[in-house]
């Protein structure tokens, strides 16, 4: 089922169903004696809205194809966010080549202020109060792992309890 570029995916361990977003599809032309070779590449985000979500690369022929690989690739990258009441528990930096995200938790009802690549990322963890702020490349498979290294960053407040082994306020 397709609506609005995203496709509904069959279910995740946890009976939790995973929705799908392609952020780009990328053609590359090979040229052979009878003119261009198209092949096709697929950045897609997979998530369930409640903490999990993956970023898949795929490559194919076709965009179907493209599309499907993207989506099994993510499927098999899938991480475990830390979320508190919809938002992010603090503000945090991710990095990846040149690209730099900021991402600030938001108080409830402002929404996830990003950018058209970074939104879907946002969106499929579950969270739905952010403001972030992207700095340097605004490549977006580059944009996509900068936020998700900055997702991988968080920690909450009985995390660090545990680490330090002190006692919080």
């Amino acid at each position: 089922m397709v609506q609005d570029g995203r496709h509904a995916a069959e279910s995740f361990a946890g009976d939790a169903a995973l929705e799908d977003n392609v952020v780009q599809v990328y053609r590359s032309a090979k040229v052979v004696k009878g003119g261009r070779r198209f092949s096709f590449s697929a950045l897609v985000v997979v998530g369930n809205r409640a903490g999990r979500v993956g970023i898949g690369y795929g490559k194919a022929n076709e965009v179907p194809q493209a599309v499907e690989k993207g989506i099994a690739d993510a499927k098999k990258n899938m991480f475990s966010v830390n979320l508190v009441a919809r938002t992010l528990p603090h503000a945090v930096k991710g990095r990846y080549g040149a690209s730099q995200v900021v991402m600030v938790p938001a108080s409830g009802g402002t929404g996830i202020i990003a950018g058209k690549k970074l939104r879907p990322l946002l969106e499929l963890a579950g969270i739905s109060d952010v403001l972030t702020k992207a700095y340097g490349s605004t490549s977006p498979k580059n944009l996509l792992k900068a936020g998700l290294d900055g997702l991988l960053k968080l920690r909450t407040a009985e995390t660090v309890k545990s680490l330090r082994g002190v006692e919080l306020a």
